[in-house]
């Protein structure tokens, strides 16, 4: 029609970042090394990412707050971070690409490799 502004168009994501906050996480995966590199990689198979060199697995932290296993997997199209807290047997994860994948997909992975009781999901898209 005449004089009609057709509706702006939101362009594509250029990347999309999903931070999930696991919580009562089992303890024993948690305080794995062995069973935190095993998430990344199956993670990736299920979200079709490419790893890109080694996972890094450290423990660190003098204080017990903050205490625990960090995590670091390069991917082809960016990477995948997180922190394990041993005082509250909590996982904090950041899966962040520029491939898309489904956020809620990565959840409930997620929750369900670690056993967690509850968690919470903060998807940014990057535009």
């Amino acid at each position: 029609m005449a004089g009609q502004v057709a509706p702006k168009k939101e362009p594509a994501p250029w990347g999309i970042l999903t931070s999930l906050d696991i919580y009562d996480c089992n303890p024993k995966i948690i305080r794995s090394a062995e069973q935190i590199r095993r998430y990344v990689v199956e993670l990736c198979e299920l979200i079709g990412m490419r790893r890109f060199g080694e996972c890094q697995v450290v423990h660190f932290g003098q204080d017990e707050r903050v205490a625990g296993y960090s995590m670091i997997q390069l991917i082809e199209t960016s990477l995948i971070s997180g922190h394990f807290a041993n005082l509250t047997n909590a996982a904090y994860i950041d899966i962040f690409s520029c491939k898309p994948y489904d956020p809620d997909q990565v959840a409930a992975f997620s929750k369900k490799f670690f056993q967690g009781r509850s968690i919470n999901i903060h998807v940014t898209r990057r535009m």
